[in-house]
């Protein structure tokens, strides 16, 4: 039990050779996917203004959180990680905003919002540990 902690811990954190191996890659990417999905049915396929937002802002976590990874320094890396943190709290205020004028259902909204929340947790746990370690 504690080696597979210690194994997902590495994959949050940046151990792998591969962007894909991160953990907090797959959520961004997942979420992105589910953007994709909702925007395409309902009200919110039709106001064209918060789909693409909604869309830019998803597809920008996991962009930039391997556009970071790939850059191979400590400093920018973390920079890109602020972005996507960034906009994966665009992204959750724009589900909180489509729930509101109702273009999405709050059972819908509520997992998003979590989902989001977690991965921006992620991120703030993956910029803390590497600013913390030394060259």
């Amino acid at each position: 039990m504690i080696g597979e902690r210690a194994k997902a811990k590495g994959r949050a954190m940046g151990k792998r050779e591969r962007f894909e191996d991160l953990i907090v890659w797959q959520k961004s990417m997942d979420l992105a996917v589910t953007v994709y999905h909702i925007c395409q049915k309902g009200a919110l396929s039709k106001d064209w203004g918060l789909r693409d937002q909604l869309r830019r802002a998803a597809i920008s976590v996991p962009a930039n959180i391997a556009e970071g990874y790939e850059r191979g320094s400590r400093k920018e890396y973390i920079q890109f990680l602020k972005i996507a943190k960034g906009s994966i709290g665009e992204l959750r205020c724009l589900f909180q905003l489509a729930n509101r004028v109702e273009h999405i259902e709050s059972q819908t909204a509520t997992p998003l919002i979590e989902n989001s929340a977690e991965v921006s947790r992620i991120l703030k746990a993956m910029m803390r540990s590497l600013e913390e370690k030394k060259d």
